[in-house]
Order: C-alpha cells, then structure tokens, then sequence
C-alpha cells in the first residue's frame, strides 16, 4: 500500500448506497470519493474503516448531509466550482487488509481533523437516532 489509510482522507472507491445493497446489488455502481471517518478494530486485530460518500447530489432535506465548503475542498484536491456534501448517514465499511474494492494508490487528499470531527458529530447523531444505513463490504471472520 502506497499510503496508510488516516482519517480525514479521500480516496476513489466504488461505494455502495444502502438502497443498492437492499436490492441485492454487491457492487457500487462508480467509483466516488469517499471520506475515511471512523476506525474500529475486529476481535482478530483487523482494522475495519468507515467510509462516507461526497456526492454532487444535492441532499434535500437530509439532516445528516453536511456541504463540504471551499477551503476543505482545497485541502481535499476536490473541484471548486462544483457543491458538495459528505453523506453522514450512509456509510461502508471494510477492511482494506482484505478488500476487493479499495485500491491503494487512489487517495485524492485529506480534510482537516476539524471538518473530520464535524462530520463524525453528524453521522453519530444518525446513529443514536437509527438514521446510519451501514454497508459491510467485508466477511466476518470465522470463530
């Protein structure tokens, strides 16, 4: 792995909406940035990372979006020009030791720790209201 996954970063990853995986797709439909926001660990040691989308995609009235302004957009090598939003309620997770869809050398940049903890705020508030709709892209390992 070129670079060792932090939180805050972007990367390209092909990113799997909840409303997809409930019709029995296992495949994001394109690859999109994704925000690294929360790490855990599996009872084996592996390190399981939370992935967030950015999207284009105007939220509506989404409670748990969260617009991504100019200066993260910098920090993130993200498009300027283009509004953006981190969708705290949706989420992947992985284990990028064992992943068959994250590619290493696809990291974009990185949000500030500030922004991070910010968007972490909002996706706990989806979580503790049972608003969070998880993807796992990983298999559970075998007691």
């Amino acid at each position: 792995m070129t670079d060792s996954p932090k939180l805050g970063d972007l990367w390209r990853y092909p990113f799997l909406w909840s409303a997809e995986a409930a019709r029995g797709e296992t495949e994001g439909r394109k690859s999109r940035p994704v925000s690294l926001t929360f790490l855990s660990q599996r009872r084996d040691g592996q390190v399981v990372v939370f992935f967030l989308p950015v999207t284009t995609k105007n939220p509506g009235r989404n409670d748990y979006a969260v617009e991504v302004p100019e200066i993260e957009k910098r920090r993130a090598g993200l498009d300027l020009s283009t509004q953006l939003w981190v969708i705290a309620n949706e989420a992947n997770s992985d284990v990028l030791s064992e992943s068959f869809y994250f590619e290493p050398d696809a990291r974009l940049g990185s949000f500030s720790m500030a922004f991070v903890k910010r968007v972490q705020g909002v996706m706990i508030e989806a979580l503790k209201s049972k608003n969070l709709r998880a993807v796992t892209r990983w298999e559970p390992p075998a007691d």
